[in-house]
């Protein structure tokens, strides 16, 4: 390994192409696959990282502030087989996770329980073909550390861009609307045996496109369309960029304490309708930090929107728009939560001229939720209600229009 001056570090790929060994076993796919790794504290101070995967893979490390935060950038890795509880050995890593973060990239992110340096970071290739990556850290002076984090001149934007076609409009032209399918990517949402909530509200919100194009009176994209990271930020962006009438973001939560069960939909408030509300916004809200995404400098943008004079508008049409969409899938499903309608300050939540809600399907935390989430006939039933919410939203809001500040 070579000592690191700066925290960001890329191998060039035509330097690992030169690296295959007579007789060894290559892995022709082109994807480096995680083979084996494990963080493991030293006994004398410092805490090690060592990962093994099939193929050398360009690469960059560097650490981020608040929470401290390690994080490695690979060109593309396949995490499958890879258990974080198994691999964190450390005292000084609080949680890892690690997985796509957009086309072509991977990322780990390490939650450090202070502030770390890195000391020495290095990839070497193996006779076998494999390549062995090995990161040394060390405990830092806070001040020492705030001045190195950061990725540096490298830094790229970690967003999933924006490639579906937009349907074209049709004269004043049905409604846009924007589905979120939340979490994606290295951030999977809630896990409950096997499986995951970026993969369920994913295919439930290709179904509800499907369900609200065939109506005719809508034209639909989606903030993803695969298993990507996409920052708070970038899909409110997304909405934006699109021109987006309605923004609907999709979950499927699970709760840590107690049970619950059912839909609940969710408008923007500074304040928190109840405590449970307060405690589901701040996870979603810890997404980007999670993924090892740097939020510095964006408070100031969000603030612009939050004072936003459009939100004197678009805060009734929202809250409309949730009581239409409980009242359709309670007419649909016979059963909503049994206190459907909150509020909470979701930063997905924050496009201040758009009408925005955040629904939440049910809860993979209980057992018949997360039956029902997985059978495509419920399913459909919820697409269903959904779609009547937003045709009777719409024709009053539409009533409504000559009435509204221009």
């Amino acid at each position: 390994m070579r000592q690191m001056g700066k925290w960001t570090s890329f191998l060039a790929a035509a330097l690992i192409a030169l690296t295959p060994v007579a007789g060894a076993a290559q892995d022709r796919s082109g994807l480096a696959r995680f083979v084996g790794g494990a963080i493991t504290d030293r006994t004398f101070g410092g805490t090690d990282l060592e990962l093994t995967l099939s193929q050398g893979v360009p690469w960059r490390v560097f650490t981020l502030d608040g929470p401290p935060r390690l994080v490695v950038d690979f060109r593309e890795v396949d995490w499958r087989g890879a258990d974080a509880t198994a691999m964190d050995q450390s005292e000084a890593i609080t949680g890892l996770r690690m997985g796509p973060l957009q086309p072509g990239w991977s990322r780990l992110v390490a939650e450090l329980s202070g502030p770390m340096a890195v000391k020495q970071a290095g990839l070497t290739l193996e006779e076998t073909g494999e390549a062995s990556l090995k990161i040394a850290l060390q405990g830092a002076d806070q001040d020492d550390f705030s001045k190195s984090v950061g990725a540096g001149s490298s830094n790229w934007t970690a967003e999933a861009s924006l490639t579906q076609t937009l349907p074209e409009p049709k004269g004043d032209g049905p409604l846009l609307i924007m589905l979120d399918p939340g979490h994606g990517g290295i951030d999977p949402g809630a896990e409950r045996g096997g499986v995951r909530e970026s993969d369920l509200v994913l295919l439930f919100a290709r179904e509800l496109s499907e369900v609200l194009l065939r109506t005719g009176q809508y034209r639909v994209i989606l903030t993803r369309d695969a298993d990507v990271f996409v920052s708070l930020e970038g899909r409110v962006a997304a909405a934006h960029q699109a021109e987006a009438d309605l923004f609907i973001s999709l979950h499927a939560d699970a709760i840590e304490k107690g049970i619950a069960h059912g839909a609940a939909v969710y408008t923007l408030a500074e304040e928190a309708s109840d405590a449970a509300s307060a405690a589901l916004a701040e996870r979603h809200n810890r997404s980007d930090l999670l993924s090892g995404l740097d939020l510095s400098g964006s408070d100031d943008r969000v603030a612009k929107v939050l004072l936003d004079l459009a939100r004197l508008d678009t805060t009734p049409r929202s809250q409309a728009l949730a009581a239409y969409v409980v009242g359709g899938i309670e007419t649909t499903l016979g059963h909503v939560h049994k206190d459907p309608l909150r509020s909470a300050g979701f930063s997905v939540l924050k496009a201040a001229d758009i009408p925005s809600i955040l629904i939440e399907l049910g809860f993979l935390s209980t057992q018949t939720d997360l039956r029902k989430l997985q059978d495509p006939v419920w399913r459909a039933g919820m697409a269903a209600g959904i779609r009547d919410g937003i045709d009777a939203w719409a024709q009053e809001d539409a009533a409504l229009k000559p009435l509204r500040f221009q």
